[in-house]
């Protein structure tokens, strides 16, 4: 009889210990999934831009109507100059942004020229949340068309970067004045994660 009720014991421990095991393990965060945003031009060229969902908790991903976007302070260095992206929260609440942005330079009729911007992997991605009125920036880098043989670039006039922030389907645009390359194995841009904070300022 003792032997028995010490086996019934060790069967009811066993069976408490898994049940518990797994009451934890269902409380574990799951990984964050990816959202890779499609962006079509006109001609039916295709460029991507990846970028994530927002945290499963707190604050929810920025839409494009909650910022405003604006190019930081340039600089130039070996055939190209460089803007950050700043992205400002014009909202009354608490966003989150959340890997890179999509990046395309587009004509003012707004037809995309050339490959949009490649991901660079500089820094790894991280969830940015922003207060109401607080902003973060993403490097983007753009080269000199006139680096390429005409012949190679088919230089096209652009007036405006077409920008979408992490994981929206919908696009900010602000003015420039560049030169862009209409064939897309010409690469011009290429874009940084999102990071906390503006640049110089």
């Amino acid at each position: 009889m003792k032997l028995a009720h010490a086996r019934w014991a060790t069967l009811a421990v066993t069976a408490c210990s898994t049940f518990l095991l797994a009451a934890c393990g269902s409380s574990a965060p799951s990984a964050r999934p990816t959202v890779t945003v499609t962006v079509t031009a006109p001609g039916g060229s295709t460029s991507s831009a990846a970028a994530s969902a927002t945290s499963l908790a707190g604050p929810p991903g920025c839409g494009t109507t909650a910022l405003t976007a604006r190019l930081g302070p340039g600089n130039g260095a070996a055939g190209s100059n460089y803007y950050p992206i700043e992205f400002t929260n014009n909202s009354g609440a608490a966003c989150t942004l959340y890997g890179y942005p999509g990046v395309s330079l587009v004509t003012a009729a707004g037809n995309q020229v050339g490959a949009a911007a490649t991901e660079a992997p500089v820094y790894p991605r991280q969830l940015v949340t922003l207060d109401p009125g607080e902003t973060a920036h993403a490097e983007l880098q753009i080269a000199d068309a006139q680096n390429y043989p005409s012949a190679a670039c088919s230089p096209v006039a652009v007036h405006r970067l077409r920008i979408f922030p992490p994981g929206q389907m919908s696009a900010l645009y602000l003015s420039v004045t560049a030169t862009a390359c209409a064939r897309a194995s010409v690469r011009l841009l290429s874009v940084q994660t999102v990071q906390p904070g503006a640049v110089g300022r």
